[in-house]
């Protein structure tokens, strides 16, 4: 009986020793992707029919997986700004979400203009919101207040792309 009760105490004992000799740097990646969102900036007024500036760098610790632009109005005050209304029954409230991969890459520089904001979009107050999810699934975002009207100026910039 002496004999079966060493040798649990010692299987127990051997148990801890073995569990507690994992490896402590295999926690996994869980830091968030970084975003550096140049165009457009807060509070920009962005012209109703013509296409979104968008540049912007991505980077992370170890592989990016996708980023996502979703736009949506602020009508409802949900935060920032007074925002203004449709003006007519004809203007409708633009909302985009669009997804784009930056799988193989740890840094990466956007630079687009394929998002365009339809003629009977209703000018007032939107949320730009840039989401980075990391290949591990972490994510980060950055949000932007921006102004769509009919009366801004046309978006001009030059660059080498």
């Amino acid at each position: 009986m002496k004999k079966y009760y060493i040798l649990s105490i010692l299987a127990i004992a051997l148990s801890f020793v073995f569990t507690a000799c994992g490896d402590d740097n295999d926690d996994g990646d869980t830091t968030a992707p970084v975003i550096e969102l140049d165009e457009p900036e807060d509070g920009d007024e962005l012209l109703i029919g013509s296409s979104i500036h968008f540049e912007c760098d991505f980077s992370d610790n170890k592989m990016l997986g996708s980023y996502m632009i979703e736009i949506h109005s602020n009508f409802d005050g949900h935060t920032h700004k007074v925002s203004t209304r449709a003006t007519n029954e004809k203007d409708v409230p633009l909302f985009v979400k669009k997804t784009y991969s930056l799988s193989g890459f740890r840094n990466k520089h956007e630079h687009h203009h394929d998002i365009v904001i339809p003629e009977n979009t209703a000018p007032g107050n939107y949320h730009l919101v840039v989401y980075c999810t990391d290949a591990e699934g972490n994510q980060s975002l950055v949000a932007r207040e921006v102004i769509l009207s009919h009366d801004a100026d046309e978006h001009e910039h030059e660059h080498d792309e």
